[in-house]
């Protein structure tokens, strides 16, 4: 399951912005730009993280923040304002707020920050249940992670090698979420990519020429401008 990240701030690009970049790394975000609207997503949903703006136009953010705080099982709480203010640090991390970034910020030092504070929230939340399924089904295709296994709609098997079938169960289990390249690797070889690796599009395009009809128009990973690739096809157990 997506760890869900609540993006609260009223300036409509900074919420779009962070909402496709974090949302390429797996996330699943969510956005809202007051007060009101971070209550009523809270409501439909519980988040794991919010990323709060001080400058809101309803009410103060350091008092959102106390409030997050004041929570049974509060989220983890990272302020990202422009206020740069060193009082207003304090103040916030005083709150209970686990980081603190001024704008402007570098996105990926800000997704290190994220997954900084995440793992710290995980620590002391209950163990979530290992993910049960063990086969997947997707454009007829079969994917059997317990035999590392694929076996075409025609019933014939298909050989992976490793790389490609750790990217193809990325992908399984994050059907229809744009994963930037940074987020594949991770999950693959546990680390990030370089400026210059091209690792994964090497790997996108053998394993393209395994199980799209045409690898040159694929239909079921699909390249995702300035973010990485998708997953476009339906998922479900089998």
């Amino acid at each position: 399951m997506a760890e869900r990240i609540l993006v609260v701030d009223d300036e409509e690009g900074i919420r779009e912005l962070l909402a496709n970049y974090l949302c390429g790394y797996g996330f699943d975000v969510v956005c809202a730009a007051d007060g009101n609207a971070m209550r009523a997503e809270l409501a439909r949903s519980p988040a794991d993280l919010v990323l709060l703006d001080l400058g809101l136009p309803d009410e103060d953010g350091l008092s959102l923040a106390r409030e997050l705080r004041a929570q049974a099982r509060p989220p983890g709480i990272i302020i990202v304002t422009g206020r740069g203010q060193p009082v207003d640090r304090v103040i916030g991390l005083e709150l209970g707020a686990d980081d603190y970034v001024a704008k402007p910020f570098d996105l990926r030092e800000l997704v290190a920050r994220v997954r900084s504070v995440l793992r710290r929230v995980r620590t002391d939340a209950p163990p979530r249940p290992p993910e049960a399924c063990e086969r997947f089904e997707f454009a007829g295709w079969h994917l059997d992670l317990s035999s590392r296994s694929l076996t075409r709609p025609d019933g014939e098997e298909v050989s992976l090698t490793t790389g490609e079938f750790e990217l193809l169960v990325a992908f399984v289990r994050h059907p229809n979420r744009a994963l930037s390249r940074d987020r594949l690797m991770e999950i693959i070889h546990h680390r990030e990519a370089g400026p210059f690796d091209r690792a994964i599009d090497v790997q996108v395009g053998r394993l393209r020429r395994k199980i799209e009809r045409d690898p040159a128009e694929p239909e079921l990973i699909k390249a995702v401008r300035g973010v990485g690739y998708q997953f476009a096809a339906r998922v479900s157990p089998a």
